[in-house]
């Protein structure tokens, strides 16, 4: 199944880094996500953005984690020559990541 199947997710951008989020649709769903999507998944699935440290935040009472992606926007929305700097295509992208159904 897709991640957005079950879940939606938020972003934001500062400088060069960017924060994604994934958020429960529903808390039966939380657990799933906790397991699926790690920083090692997330670098895998978005390994075309050559991402450098990834920090993982798990926020349990929200149904929620919250990735902080360093270096991930090419240099930041000044300095970038990408098309789109900024991070909030990363939440579709996410979304788009295969995990296992539940069981």
């Amino acid at each position: 199944m897709l991640l957005r199947d079950i879940a939606h997710s938020r972003t934001g951008d500062k400088g060069n880094i960017s924060n994604v989020s994934v958020i429960a649709y529903e808390m039966a769903n939380w657990p799933l996500i906790e397991v699926e999507v790690t920083p090692e998944r997330l670098r895998a699935h978005l390994a075309w953005l050559e991402i450098g440290e990834i920090e993982r935040f798990a926020l349990p009472r929200l149904g929620a984690l919250n990735f902080v992606l360093h270096g991930a926007l090419k240099g930041g929305v000044t300095r970038s020559l990408a098309l789109d700097a900024h991070g909030k295509c990363l939440s579709s992208a996410l979304l788009d990541m295969e995990i296992a159904g539940p069981a």
